[in-house]
């Protein structure tokens, strides 16, 4: 992995909230839980339902403003 940024494992991430989840940690983690849902729990589910909304929260709040 390159920079001086670690990867936190998801066992790590399980304790908190989506929101202090970083960029590369959502991207990661939801490529992964896509692969694997066929084989996801129902909590591996909620995990990743949250990391979506949590992905899609984000574009919606880093898109640009326009003034009409």
């Amino acid at each position: 992995m390159s920079g001086d940024h670690e990867r936190r494992q998801l066992h790590e991430l399980s304790s908190l909230e989506a929101a202090d989840w970083n960029e590369e940690e959502l991207a990661y983690h939801h490529a992964v839980m896509s692969e694997l849902s066929p084989w996801m729990n129902a909590q591996g589910s909620a995990i990743h339902a949250q990391v979506i909304q949590e992905i899609e929260r984000r574009k919606v709040r880093d898109r640009p403003t326009y003034d009409t």
